[in-house]
């Protein structure tokens, strides 16, 4: 497996299971519970995460299936992706900067179980899109989207493991307000 790959996987795994402990530390009786009016639940957050993860994981997939057919060449860089991203990925976990999502993203009304079992499900496609193109240059073929521009493939799948790391402060915080009603 390519280093950039093993990067990659090791980051969304870490920022996945913050997540998790982000939403453990919610009881489950309260995941459903919105903190005020106007506001998601813990499952809100899941589920608008499991959207994000699950539209993402499908482009990425077309995309490294197109590049692959175009030929792309193999990723010769080993250099670690993430230290170039560092202030792109500060950006997204700062919680100060309120990013409104789209409505395809907005949450449904899922419950806190059935929400989680969607966000696992999007990470393996993310993580099975990824292991795709694993040992192309990534770096080389870009994807366009209205949030984050014109980026590497590589980005994206940084991106995931950052707004996954958004969210856990996000659902760390309805924690402690909840705690307070």
């Amino acid at each position: 497996m390519h280093p950039r790959t093993v990067e990659l996987l090791t980051y969304l795994d870490e920022q996945r299971e913050a997540l998790r402990a982000a939403f453990l530390i919610v009881s489950a009786s309260r995941r459903d519970q919105t903190p005020g009016a106007g506001r998601w639940s813990a499952a809100g957050v899941i589920e608008h995460v499991a959207l994000v993860e699950g539209s993402l994981a499908k482009r990425l997939q077309r995309e490294i299936s197109d590049a692959r057919a175009d030929g792309l060449e193999p990723e010769e860089d080993t250099t670690p992706l993430l230290p170039t991203l560092t202030s792109d990925i500060a950006r997204l976990r700062d919680r100060t900067t309120r990013f409104d999502a789209p409505s395809t993203t907005q949450p449904t009304g899922q419950t806190a179980d059935v929400a989680w079992a969607a966000l696992e499900q999007a990470g393996a496609d993310v993580r099975e899109a990824l292991m795709t193109g694993d040992g192309l240059a990534l770096g080389r073929r870009f994807l366009s989207s209205r949030a984050l521009g014109q980026r590497p493939l590589y980005y994206y799948f940084a991106f995931v493991g950052a707004h996954e790391a958004r969210h856990a402060i996000q659902i760390r915080e309805i924690g402690q307000q909840l705690v307070g009603t």
